[in-house]
């Protein structure tokens, strides 16, 4: 175990760091290295972001411990199959070699060739006493990575605390936000905020926002498509619904789900906007890659047929119960295919960094997993490289995306109210979407999607929106698909805010032009859908109710409720919030 052989992997293994931004490690291990080898501790909780490079960081730790005999040997545990693998691989790098015990022997890592195992959690749960053991017979560092893992289910973290009571040390990884559930994660520090509430406690943070400031991580775009949508109820009944319009969850939910329906003209519409953006990306990032994220393994097929009939080429399709997913994933990181679909194995620790384009194909609405699906896109390997995430324009997705930058602890014992100014508006957002999970799930099987149509919404980028709806394939979404693939944060923001007042100035001279003579009662419905659309964006904008922006634009314009409101009282409040929205 050489330290020679540490210094040549890079800090963003298994690819190399993007050029300038590191030479052996990153500044961020460097500094929590400094503070584990100054404090010696037996438990330490690192969280850094998705591509910070938390491996790297763990093997140096792991190296200098069995260099002094502080440890004897090591055991991994990882939250995959797939990432057993990966960690046997990058340990193999550096001197240190661990069996991922894909042999079928049931002594895994004890022979003496080997320097430690890694492991499932649930492979910890099935056999905590032969843990439990050797931490009794040897001097042990146990190295668990994406430690939320603990909580999810009550037998696993009963099992990782029997098995790894007495190791000799302790270190924690992850990379996502922690649980919205009261479930607490074995070997990780609470801190008590009030009486009854506690919330956890990192020995080194290294969040988004830093990565990004450091060219570690690539910024993210999101790209919002709303639409009209039509279903039909388990009762008959047929209802219809704009998603990105508020509603109550249920209706958000039918809409969602019709939206993501094969059938429908919005994913159409969609995954050709992705495949463009993709396109436009790969001329500065040749070998750039997709990912569309389904909610099930039938909708998976029936996206990667939609894909093929739209580039002519067959996806990659990744499926959890496929005994070769893994290999699949490991072959489409090494190639240069554009498209690979897949349900839920490509999560987080998996890399693919080359994936920079991705589609958000999935009816799964909580915090933990829209992180860890956004955090497949945001490895860097170039400085410049851009990410672009294609979402539903559903209020929670929003919400998500808006804080993707805000770090999360574990809280316990979250108070119900907002009396102390603790809890964010966008907490209570996230913890609503946890509870209805289940809700949105009963909607399988009680309706019959009909109808969608995909309307491009905006653009959002660091926590602001810009752009204004417009039609699939026009020129107003082309400007925005058309971004360059190389660019920096400020770049990105100058480009969107250039974007926008080309397409206000474009739809006001439009507006000037001389239309044909049209019906009243036709030519006020438009004008009337338009300021709707102008609300809307001005509402995600503000991150206010589309209700607040109309009762503004009635105190500034005057008149009455826009459903009574004049032809040109309507141009009056098109013309104030289109001011608004040039700032």
């Amino acid at each position: 175990m050489s330290s020679s052989a540490l210094e040549h992997l890079s800090p963003a293994f298994p690819q190399r760091a993007a050029w300038g931004t590191a030479s052996s490690l990153r500044a961020w291990q460097q500094e929590a290295l400094d503070i584990y080898e100054r404090d010696d501790p037996r438990d330490f909780l690192c969280v850094a972001t998705p591509g910070a490079g938390k491996t790297t960081f763990a093997l140096r730790i792991a190296l200098n411990l069995l260099r002094s005999r502080t440890v004897r040997r090591i055991v991994v545990v990882a939250p995959t199959e797939h990432l057993k693998v990966q960690w046997a691989d990058a340990a193999a790098r550096v001197g240190i070699q661990l069996d991922p015990g894909t042999g079928g022997s049931s002594r895994r890592g004890r022979s003496k060739e080997y320097d430690g195992s890694v492991v499932t959690y649930a492979g910890v749960a099935a056999r905590s006493y032969v843990y439990e053991a050797l931490c009794h017979s040897k001097e042990l560092l146990v190295i668990f990575d994406e430690i939320h893992h603990a909580g999810d289910s009550k037998s696993w973290g009963e099992a990782i605390s029997y098995a790894f009571t007495h190791a000799t040390r302790r270190l924690s990884l992850t990379g996502t936000p922690f649980r919205s559930d009261d479930n607490p994660i074995p070997f990780v520090a609470y801190d008590e905020l009030a009486p009854g509430v506690k919330q956890s406690r990192a020995d080194y943070t290294y969040g988004y926002s830093e990565a990004l400031a450091d060219s570690v991580v690539r910024p993210v775009l999101f790209m919002n498509y709303g639409g009209p949508m039509r279903w039909r109820t388990k009762s008959g009944d047929e209802l219809a619904a704009e998603l990105g319009v508020p509603m109550t969850k249920d209706l958000t939910a039918a809409a969602w789900r019709t939206a993501l329906s094969p059938t429908g003209e919005w994913v159409n519409a969609v995954l050709r906007a992705a495949d463009t953006r993709l396109t436009e990306v790969r001329r500065h990032v040749p070998d750039a890659g997709g990912l569309v994220i389904a909610t099930n393994q039938t909708t998976a097929r029936a996206y990667a047929r939609l894909l093929a009939d739209l580039t002519g080429v067959k996806p990659c399709v990744v499926l959890s119960d496929d005994a070769l997913a893994s290999s699949r994933i490991d072959a489409f990181s090494g190639s240069d295919e554009r498209w690979m679909v897949a349900v839920r194995m490509v999560s987080e620790g998996v890399d693919v960094p080359r994936l920079a384009v991705g589609v958000y194909a999935t009816a799964t609405s909580t915090p933990l997993f829209f992180a860890q699906a956004v955090g497949r896109f945001v490895r860097s390997r170039r400085k410049g490289e851009v990410a672009t995430v294609f979402l539903p324009t559903v209020p929670v997705l929003l919400a998500h995306a808006s804080t993707i930058e805000k770090q999360r602890d574990h809280v316990l014992g979250r108070p119900k109210n907002d009396e102390d100014g603790l809890w964010a508006e966008s907490e209570a957002l996230m913890e609503a979407a946890n509870s209805s999970e289940s809700a949105s799930d009963d909607l399988l099987g009680e309706f019959e999607a009909l109808e969608s149509h995909a309307t491009f919404d905006h653009v959002l980028f660091d926590a602001q929106a810009f752009g204004m709806h417009a039609e699939p394939t026009s020129q107003d979404e082309a400007d925005y698909l058309g971004l360059p693939g190389l660019l920096d944060a400020g770049q990105v923001r100058t480009l969107l805010a250039d974007r926008q007042r080309r397409q206000v100035k474009r739809h006001e001279h439009a507006d000037r032009k001389v239309e044909p003579e049209v019906a009243l009662h036709r030519a006020i419905a438009t004008k009337r859908k338009e300021l709707n659309s102008l609300v809307s964006q001005y509402a995600n904008l503000k991150g206010v109710p589309h209700s607040h922006v109309h009762a503004d634009l009635r105190r500034e314009c005057g008149g009455p409720k826009l459903a009574q409101a004049s032809s040109a009282e309507v141009d009056e409040r098109i013309t104030a919030i289109r001011g608004w929205l040039r700032g």
